[in-house]
């Protein structure tokens, strides 16, 4: 069994910073891709940020610039460092990673976490 656990949100003025933390553990062989979406209200869920094992990443385009996303393979973590928040980043942040375990691969989601920018 695999858990996924995101740490980090809060409420920020804008112009501020944030970073979130999500660590995958339990029965894992290698992760794949981890990242992270996010949900504000009456929206449909996307991708804010993605990387690979390897360190290829992606961003969803009102982010480029801002966000950061990095992570420490050794301890299956990964990190989104949020810059320059805008009320428009306001929404609840889930991270996820795709896990190959003994069966085969997986994607596994956390519960997320509140990112309210406001002032």
């Amino acid at each position: 069994q695999v858990q996924v656990v995101e740490s980090g949100g809060g409420l920020v003025q804008p112009g501020g910073s944030l970073r979130l933390s999500c660590a995958a553990s339990g029965s894992i062989l290698s992760v794949n891709v981890m990242g992270w979406y996010r949900q504000a209200p009456g929206k449909e869920r996307e991708l804010v940020a993605a990387i690979a094992s390897r360190g290829s990443t992606d961003y969803l385009d009102s982010v480029k610039g801002r966000f950061t996303i990095s992570r420490a393979n050794a301890v299956n973590t990964v990190y989104l460092q949020m810059n320059s928040l805008k009320p428009e980043d306001t929404a609840v942040y889930y991270c996820y990673a795709s896990v190959r375990e003994t069966m085969g691969y997986a994607d596994y989601w956390g519960k997320g976490t509140l990112v309210t920018v406001s002032s």
